[in-house]
């Protein structure tokens, strides 16, 4: 009997402790091998799912890449704080995916860890994804990520990386040199299988969103104070958008839009090619100082993009369309175009240049009205964007 009553008290202590455990830690799935350290997460995660805590704060340490296979699940309300500068970032493989489940009152946070933030403090969120790309004409080509080092590009159109709904992406943009930065969120040759939609990048020292090819479509995006581009695109792109907010503030920026199709072959296929509907564009002002603002272009467009939009509101630039090259200049007016655009604060409504440097007329890349709404709310803040943003 007394062996009895110690093996029964032996087994509560047992249930009790893995009950415990299973409440209080982050939680691996039950096929993934690889352990969770909040205060040092880094690594690769190569299998099953891992499910973070909401009620966790995790330091990101180092590299976290999820690998092919693998899923890397983030509730609403969890909160990732980088730290290390280039070294500290979350890279998604082709084949691995990520979700981010946040919601407009309780968001997913990557931000710097940092006691005073500011911005390049980490690097920030790469996706890799199989879908075309425009490196060598004809989109079959697959290339390496300028950061991160990851493969991306392919022939899988509808490819799926997983989804990110309702997040923020704060101080990111670590820089390696002048010519290799991280971005807000990095999205190389990502597939429409993928869905983004309330995503904000803040303060970041590079682009806030910047797309390498791919064909991934997005809504409800807000790029503020980023210190170069808000929103840049190169490499074939083409999706579907809705819904873009883009300002320049802090007293840093270059851009808008920075718009390319490919830079080392401005004809490649297929064809940078977006529609946009309902984008609000907010710069510094029509007479800000140009060291300040080295470009202080709404839109820059050059290298043979393509692009449709639509309902465009931009206030406070020198330039609102600048066009480049004649690749680009060819479409000007009827597959690069915009329609309903309003103008508050505008030096110059549009400028051109062939390739040879001469001044071309690019005034059809436009048609004005004086009732678009951009985003929703002209230049003012849309109501979709209250609530899970900051710095608005």
């Amino acid at each position: 009997m007394k062996n009895s009553i110690l093996k029964f008290f032996g087994i509560l202590a047992i249930s009790a402790f893995t009950i415990t455990s299973c409440s209080d830690d982050d939680n691996s799935g039950p096929s993934s091998s690889f352990v969770v350290n909040p205060l040092d997460f880094k690594g690769q995660i190569n299998d099953g799912e891992v499910v973070l805590n909401a009620g966790t704060v995790y330091k990101l340490t180092g590299r976290l890449q999820v690998n092919t296979g693998a899923t890397l699940t983030i509730p609403a309300g969890t909160r990732i704080e980088g730290v290390g500068g280039t070294a500290s970032f979350i890279a998604i493989a082709q084949g691995g995916k990520i979700n981010v489940n946040g919601t407009a009152t309780n968001p997913v946070i990557m931000t710097s860890g940092l006691a005073v933030k500011a911005p390049g403090d980490w690097g920030g969120l790469v996706i890799c994804g199989k879908a075309p790309i425009n490196r060598v004409t004809g989109g079959a080509s697959t290339a390496q990520s300028e950061v991160a080092e990851l493969t991306y590009g392919g022939t899988v159109a509808n490819d799926n990386s997983g989804t990110l709904r309702y997040l923020r992406l704060e101080y990111c943009g670590a820089a390696f040199n002048s010519e290799k930065e991280f971005n807000g969120l990095s999205l190389f040759g990502v597939g429409s299988g993928t869905t983004v939609e309330f995503v904000q990048t803040f303060h970041g020292a590079d682009d806030g969103f910047e797309f390498f090819g791919g064909t991934v479509n997005t809504s409800n995006l807000v790029a503020f104070g980023n210190e170069d581009d808000q929103f840049d695109w190169t490499e074939g792109w083409n999706g579907t958008n809705s819904n873009w907010y883009g300002k320049i503030s802090f007293g840093k920026g270059n851009r808008g839009i920075e718009a390319d199709n490919f830079e080392q072959g401005f004809a490649n296929t297929p064809l940078s090619n977006p529609t946009i509907s309902n984008l609000t564009l907010v710069g510094p002002g029509s007479a800000a100082s140009s060291s300040t603002y080295p470009e202080n272009d709404a839109l820059k467009l050059r290298r043979g993009t393509r692009g449709i939009l639509s309902n465009v509101h931009i206030t406070g630039f020198a330039d609102a369309f600048d066009v480049e090259h004649d690749e680009t200049i060819t479409g000007v007016g009827t597959s690069l175009k915009a329609t309903n655009v309003t103008f508050v604060d505008v030096t110059n409504k549009s400028k051109g240049k062939n390739t040879a440097g001469t001044t071309v007329d690019v005034a059809s890349v436009f048609a004005e009205t004086t009732t678009a709404t951009g985003a929703g709310s002209g230049s003012g803040i849309p109501t979709w964007a209250t609530g899970w943003t900051t710095g608005l």
